[in-house]
């Protein structure tokens, strides 16, 4: 893109424009922003909270509130200090002028790199989530962003994508894999899938269904056109020995995706990048929030003319959804500023999200709390790493907790803790769903003082410095394992 500054500025009035008449428009004085300066002093950061009020009047059916017009799709992402889930709204433009436009922008790099591709000659094998009807106002549909947009899939389009819509959308997970592997087994379809598209998470378990049902050795005897994953959500470097091992024949072209419950973010452009371009044409205009600025309520913003490479930012967005300078909590980093291209370093706040589920550390201290009051137990301190998948073995989290005063029976907090967890997050609920994709926790109890000496160790004590609660590597806890085990004997 030639000119992105423009690109942006020119999308920012259009959207100024667009909702000068909806509610928020007007509480905001919409009709007299003329800038982005006049934008940034009228309209504050915004948190899921503070929209919430206005989202929810919009579920309910009320039309022109945060975008023109009704808005009857709402995407659900994980969730807050307060929900487990957010709902985050849909709209006709945003659906086709962002999500779709996205998914088109992705193949045409695609086709650039690989002209002789096949892909659009077979189907595309779909793993999207399900979606329901909201309680409150059954008009209101409520789904994982990838369920909505088979919802509003076109009827010419259907031909080229398997299962179909029923099976893509049940909302039963094992009943699902179990039908999906069952169809993508059968080689009249099988011949044809030539690309998929998922959280490598569940990709990974209902690959491995197909291998169990049909005592293949990997994806490719069962499916011999396969030529493309689309992943995204999590890294794919976790699950780099995995797929390996499921395609060992030929080369895969492997293309991560940011495609959020906000907005078709980004893509990567070439197989061997390890980054993605950042999609500034639909119907997202961003602001970047420096490092220095994330934890103040009014924080300094930067546009995209403004950014540095190898600098660490926030993300900020304005979209045709209705989101207005929005922090949607992800934290990325340029590689390149021409063109403007991106690596996802993580979120603002710490995070466990190896599998897609999205952990935070309020939903650790929560459930922890919770179990500890009615184990009348007392923590110390904790950490949280990921157990990462092993040939059939499903991945999950290994805790070590250090308690003051530790419960009488731990297997029965290690089970109540990992139960809370899933009432306080529901993307880590779906993930331990009759341990389809995530096993039980995990837990060790090392012995008093090992935090505090692994911190020492570490030159990190003193009271500016916090034990690192979530982190998605293992370094952390096999730390303070193989010092516990220095110190005394150590609990599993």
């Amino acid at each position: 893109m030639r000119k992105p500054r423009r690109v942006q500025e020119q999308l920012f009035q259009k959207l100024i424009y667009s909702a000068r008449n909806t509610q928020w428009g007007k509480d905001f004085g919409f009709s007299q922003i003329k800038t982005v300066h006049d934008f940034r002093r009228q309209v504050p950061a915004q948190g899921y909270e503070e929209l919430f009020p206005y989202i929810h009047r919009t579920m309910l059916g009320e039309p022109d509130v945060l975008w023109p017009g009704k808005v009857d799709l709402f995407s659900k992402s994980s969730g807050t200090t307060n929900d487990k889930s957010k709902y985050i709204p849909v709209t006709i433009e945003n659906m086709r002028k962002c999500h779709i436009r996205g998914t088109w922008d992705t193949m045409n790099l695609f086709y650039h790199e690989h002209p002789e591709s096949q892909i659009f000659s077979g189907r595309n094998f779909l793993m999207s989530g399900s979606h329901y009807p909201f309680e409150e106002n059954r008009k209101s549909i409520i789904g994982d962003v990838s369920a909505l947009m088979i919802k509003r899939m076109p009827f010419v389009a259907r031909p080229f994508f398997v299962p179909d819509r029923n099976i893509a959308l049940m909302p039963e997970w094992e009943s699902k894999i179990e039908k999906m592997a069952e169809i993508a087994i059968d080689p009249k379809i099988a011949e044809t899938v030539t690309m998929i598209g998922g959280v490598p998470t569940w990709v990974i378990v209902f690959f491995n269904r197909m291998l169990e049902l049909t005592g293949k050795e990997n994806v490719h005897q069962i499916w011999p056109n396969f030529e493309a994953y689309i992943h995204g959500g999590v890294s794919l470097r976790p699950y780099k020995g995995e797929l390996k091992r499921l395609f060992p024949e030929k080369k895969i072209s492997f293309r991560e995706v940011y495609n959020a419950s906000e907005g078709y973010f980004g893509t990567q452009i070439f197989d061997s990048d390890e980054d993605m371009l950042l999609l500034l044409d639909n119907g997202v205009f961003y602001e970047f929030i420096p490092k220095e600025e994330w934890s103040k309520d009014h924080p300094r913003t930067l546009t995209i003319d403004q950014v540095e490479r190898d600098q660490e930012y926030a993300l900020m967005i304005s979209t045709n959804a209705g989101l207005w300078r929005y922090r949607i909590g992800d934290v990325i980093k340029f590689t390149s500023i021409q063109p403007y291209k991106f690596v996802i370093c993580g979120r603002t706040k710490q995070h466990l999200n190896v599998f897609g589920e999205e952990v935070m550390v309020d939903n650790t201290d929560q459930a922890l709390e919770q179990v500890s009051e009615i184990m009348q137990a007392t923590i110390r301190d904790y950490t949280v790493g990921p157990v990462f998948m092993s040939g059939h073995e499903q991945g999950g989290h290994e805790w070590v907790l250090e308690f003051e005063n530790p419960p009488h029976n731990l297997d029965r907090f290690s089970f109540l803790l990992d139960k809370h967890l899933q009432n306080l997050n529901s993307d880590y609920e779906a993930k331990r769903y009759r341990d389809m994709a995530l096993k039980s926790l995990k837990l060790n109890v090392v012995p008093k003082g090992t935090f505090e000496t692994w911190m020492r160790l570490r030159g990190k004590f003193g009271n500016q410095n916090k034990v690192p609660r979530l982190a998605n590597h293992r370094h952390h806890i096999k730390e303070l394992l193989n010092l516990a085990d220095r110190i005394g004997v150590r609990q599993e």
